[in-house]
């Protein structure tokens, strides 16, 4: 089989998976082109309110297919930060459930989902200084903001892999599940993502993520939509609150 993106939705939450064995989950030209295309259709979905992004198999990503270096690095690493762009501007939750290696193109992809999950033994790399190229700034800066200028400096200049447990130390990851694990501590935490206000993770995200000039835009979401007033009623009545408000649909 060719390698691929594959998807599938259960129970509000979109499974990305990384397929591309032979070459432990590298990401293809054609790949990269088609992941912000699947979460463009991911996005507008209100059957989904949180989205996991994972590898097939033990291995999460190991980078970028080199061979699609040969002809224009330029383009190709265009295509990744675009794709990761796209995946960091989901409106969603999203999450990264790693397994083995997370390196490269796989370490962009992993930065840019809003939380990162690993299992014991994975094993993380940023590594441009290995072929002479030049980490993109936003990539940079993004990288900064999970681990510090210290520790972004040592993962990318020196480009050498590090355990799941200094990933966890630095902040680049949220939580080290033994071996066997990763699986049902990823279903279990996305249901309790998708059991709570959409809404409030759609601006906590913005805000987090910098955004500074949408207080309004969101004061009058949280109006319109009724959560609140749902949330409040099933806190008193002890019940589960049925959020109704969903990402608004472009056209």
């Amino acid at each position: 089989m060719e390698p691929q993106l594959e998807h599938r939705v259960t129970d509000s939450v979109a499974t990305v998976v990384i397929r591309h064995p032979e070459k432990r989950n590298a990401m293809t030209t054609a790949m990269w082109r088609s992941l912000p295309v699947l979460l463009e259709g991911l996005a507008g979905d209100p059957a989904v309110r949180a989205l996991v992004l994972t590898g097939e198999g033990g291995t999460f990503c190991a980078g970028a297919d080199i061979s699609t270096l040969r002809g224009s690095p330029e383009e190709a690493q265009g295509l990744a930060v675009r794709a990761e762009e796209a995946l960091a501007a989901f409106p969603k939750p999203t999450l990264a459930a790693i397994r083995g290696h997370c390196v490269g193109g796989g370490s962009q992809l992993a930065a840019a989902c809003d939380l990162r999950f690993a299992e014991e033994g994975a094993l993380f790399g940023v590594t441009p200084a290995k072929l002479g190229i030049v980490y993109p700034a936003s990539s940079t800066r993004r990288l900064v903001s999970l681990v510090g200028p210290a520790t972004a400096k040592y993962l990318l200049f020196s480009g050498e892999l590090i355990e799941a447990e200094r990933a966890l130390r630095t902040g680049l990851v949220d939580e080290v599940l033994p071996e066997g694990e990763l699986g049902k501590r990823v279903a279990e935490f996305t249901r309790v993502l998708v059991s709570r206000s959409l809404l409030t993770q759609a601006a906590a995200k913005e805000f987090a993520d910098g955004r500074t000039d949408r207080d309004a835009h969101w004061a009058g979401q949280a109006r319109a939509s009724g959560d609140t007033a749902e949330g409040v009623a099933a806190f008193l009545e002890r019940r589960q609150p049925r959020f109704g408000w969903s990402v608004p649909t472009s056209g």
